[in-house]
């Protein structure tokens, strides 16, 4: 089948319908936006198996995707007043070292990744089963309200607010030191840790998707920023005009979803995150037994 508006990139040497990237991205984005997610996660093995993208510029692209995207999902959640400043904060300040130990962590200890990513593939998996455990173990829950959370304490001990009646109280250092660590992770492989993130902030802190939406989606937009200019850095450029494409699709996808996700109950978004979990678990811990 001839594809319209054909094309072949310069630097991924992909071949394809200029349509096919911004189409791919606006599926992905517009599912992952309601978890505060971008969806990157599924774009790069879309890139690995079905391009055939399999330089170290592939993850630059990725990175790259999130870059021009995010900033669409978060504008909505900050239009709509859902962009919750101190939780974003508390991320950011994690990942965004995060990232920077986790690259040089990637270039000098981590050339072979098969057991570290084995591991990192059973925590989430661990993580899915807490998340499947409560799509049934939860009875009640917490519905979208149009207020914004009000905070009542914020240091860097303690983050404390009020959301649709109820009071969350998390532990400001310890979401900051695991935003680190997703850093790391997000440097050594390459991807943006709203993935990872999202279902830990849902499966372990009780916190609602219409609070930390927006907040995650900014922490892998600043963790992507950095990723692009070490990998370029580095040598290894992304795909300017791919990740573009990429970015225009996810950003229409993100924004979108965002302004969706207020109509959707709680109980879908964490099937969602869940799905996607569930995805990058089972990928991650396959690859260790494939040669």
């Amino acid at each position: 089948m001839n594809l319209p508006l054909l094309y072949t990139f310069p630097i991924s040497k992909v071949t394809t319908s200029i349509l096919i990237p911004p189409l791919v991205t606006f599926l992905i984005a517009f599912l992952c936006a309601s978890g505060g997610v971008s969806g990157a996660f599924l774009l790069l093995p879309f890139q690995v198996s079905i391009f055939g993208f399999t330089t170290p510029s592939v993850s630059a692209t990725n990175h790259l995707y999130n870059v021009f995207s995010i900033p669409f999902g978060v504008y909505r959640y900050w239009k709509e007043k859902r962009f919750f400043l101190p939780l974003t904060l508390i991320i950011i300040l994690g990942t965004l070292p995060g990232v920077i130990v986790g690259y040089f962590l990637r270039i000098s200890f981590f050339e072979e990744l098969k057991r570290f990513k084995l591991l990192v593939g059973l925590v989430l998996l661990s993580i899915a089963m807490r998340l499947i455990y409560e799509i049934f173990a939860v009875k009640k829950e917490i519905r979208f309200s149009s207020e914004p959370p009000k905070t009542l304490i914020f240091n860097w001990k303690t983050l404390k607010f009020v959301y649709s009646q109820e009071i969350f109280k998390l532990n400001s250092f310890l979401i900051t030191f695991i935003a680190f660590f997703i850093g790391i992770i997000g440097g050594i492989y390459g991807i943006g840790g709203g993935a990872l993130m999202a279902p830990i902030l849902l499966a372990f802190f009780r916190i609602p998707a219409y609070v930390f939406a927006g907040a995650t989606l900014a922490g892998t937009c600043i963790t992507s920023i950095v990723g692009v200019i070490i990998f370029t850095l580095g040598g290894h450029q992304p795909d300017w005009l791919l990740g573009l494409l990429f970015g225009i699709g996810g950003a229409l996808g993100l924004f979108f979803g965002a302004r969706l996700q207020k109509y959707m109950p709680q109980k879908l978004i964490r099937i969602i995150i869940t799905a996607g979990v569930l995805f990058i678990g089972y990928n991650y811990v396959t690859s260790f037994f494939k040669s």
